[in-house]
């Protein structure tokens, strides 16, 4: 059933338990791919012994183009990927962060093929204005694996290898659960969302107001979206704005972490201290949000970064040894709350809780 039949039902039934709808979560991948796909799941990319040996024997090199750096998600993304190509004996000649500027990355993409990699794994900061590059890139024989996006006119077994996501759209799904949650079913809500043509904010965006609309105690009053690439401060004057215009606003949701921060600040200059804020990805700072006792954040949908990394290092090892691929590799949603806030940073970093945020949740 797709989420718009369930939505349907849902309103024809009356009310929903989000509680209830939340543990149904992990069972289901919920996002297709950009042209799509169905879902490949990540245990489903495995590698033996034997193909782990050759891959080694290659001698590759890889080199990692983001979109933008220095955020929780990407780091977890390198560090997934670092740990595996060193077990795969392929050796990591490059990382570049673009800022989440296309022209930016086109020079990353001309400079960093110029040192003839053997593997390239990246995310594409725009589907068009990089498409040519990308192009450029594997006509030029360097394999490509995508993260969460793909550009344009690219064929998955032919251009590129495959791309790995997160389940967007089941987070998305599960942050508006967990939003209708704290808000016990009613109130009124803006939403800030990214105004990029960029696929899986979109699927986040689009999965949070289809299943928000479940709700029907709970009124969407304002809308915006944020181009960056000042994320947060960009979130933090549509937040103000919001927060103004609407005094009596329940809460707000950001379509990921970094504007959900600007959207902390705007509150606290407000004085909202009420304020729901529900979003996605597990960055450190708003885990020190809901760590606290009376957080404004109460619950996140969560990708799973650093084994999303782990997958791509395999995927390129597949097109190393041209293996066959599946087209679209995707990890299960994971909805997170204070209360599984530990299991859940384990879950999208592989690593325990980190110190300041284990002593604001009482852990030390």
């Amino acid at each position: 059933m797709t989420i718009a039949a369930v939505t349907a039902t849902a309103l024809a039934q009356g009310a929903v338990n989000p509680t209830t709808a939340l543990a149904q979560l992990g069972s289901k991948v919920y996002s297709t791919g950009p042209n799509g796909e169905q879902p490949a799941s990540a245990s489903s990319v495995t590698l033996t012994a034997a193909e782990i040996a050759k891959v080694k024997a290659m001698k590759a090199t890889a080199a990692i183009v983001l979109h933008y750096g220095g955020n929780d998600w990407s780091n977890a993304q390198v560090d997934g990927l670092k740990a595996r190509f060193t077990e795969l004996g392929i050796n990591v000649i490059a990382v570049t962060d673009a800022g989440f500027k296309p022209e930016k990355q086109v020079s990353d993409l001309e400079t960093v093929s110029a040192r003839k990699p053997s593997v390239i794994v990246s995310i594409p900061t725009d589907p068009v204005a990089t498409a040519g590059a990308y192009k450029k890139v594997a006509a030029a024989g360097i394999k490509l694996v995508f993260m969460d996006n793909v550009p344009k006119g690219l064929k998955a077994g032919t251009d590129y290898t495959s791309v790995v996501s997160s389940d967007n759209y089941g987070n998305g799904i599960a942050s508006a659960y967990l939003m209708a949650q704290a808000l016990n079913s009613k109130g009124t809500i803006g939403i800030i969302y990214h105004s990029a043509d960029f696929f899986v904010t979109k699927q986040r965006y689009m999965a949070f107001k289809a299943t928000i609309k479940q709700f029907p105690n709970i009124k969407v009053v304002a809308e915006q979206g944020i181009g960056g690439p000042d994320f947060a401060g960009d979130a933090e004057k549509v937040a103000n704005a919001m927060l103004t215009r609407n005094p009596n606003l329940s809460g707000i949701w950001a379509v990921w972490d970094v504007p959900a921060e600007g959207v902390l600040s705007a509150a606290r200059t407000a004085g909202r201290k009420d304020l729901i804020v529900a979003t996605m990805d597990l960055g450190k700072n708003v885990a020190l949000e809901m760590a606290k006792p009376n957080g404004l954040i109460k619950g996140l949908g969560a990708q799973r970064p650093y084994q999303a990394g782990v997958t791509e290092a395999n995927l390129a090892a597949y097109a190393l040894l041209g293996k066959k691929a599946p087209p679209y590799v995707a990890l299960n949603a994971l909805p997170v709350t204070k209360a599984t806030l530990a299991t859940g940073w384990k879950s999208v970093y592989n690593q325990t809780l980190p110190g300041d945020v284990a002593g604001v949740l009482g852990q030390k």
